[in-house]
């Protein structure tokens, strides 16, 4: 158990970190109110643990503990629906009814979608 959970806390760290650098990049490159950043690493990480879910069960390369480490840590640590419900309160507060609607519904559509083609892609 002790290792699982070094596993997952290692993936976790890994995971923070990629977000954060990715984030922040995308919001200084794209500065807007919509919050691109955020929006494109959740998307992003909902394909790879998609991706990750389709390659373990189509070929049965990763352990059981390989799966947690990339999912449950890298993936997890990687997307963050707790920025994006503050980000959402955000722009509720601030009275952006429009881009909180295309926040959300694009973050949630899109998210899907993402682990669809994930899961597609690795049975390719």
């Amino acid at each position: 158990m002790a290792r699982i959970l070094l596993l997952i806390g290692t993936g976790g760290f890994i995971g923070s970190v990629l977000r954060y650098l990715l984030s922040t990049y995308l919001n200084k490159s794209f500065p807007s109110a919509f919050p691109y950043g955020t929006f494109i690493v959740n998307v992003l990480g909902c394909l790879l643990i998609g991706v990750v879910f389709g390659i373990s069960e189509k070929y049965n390369w990763l352990t059981p503990e390989w799966r947690l480490f990339l999912t449950t840590g890298i993936c997890g640590g990687f997307t963050t629906f707790s920025a994006f419900a503050h980000e959402n309160m955000k722009l509720l507060q601030e009275g952006n009814f429009l881009v909180f609607s295309l926040y959300s519904i694009g973050s949630f559509s899109l998210g899907v979608l993402a682990v669809f083609a994930g899961l597609t892609l690795a049975k390719i």
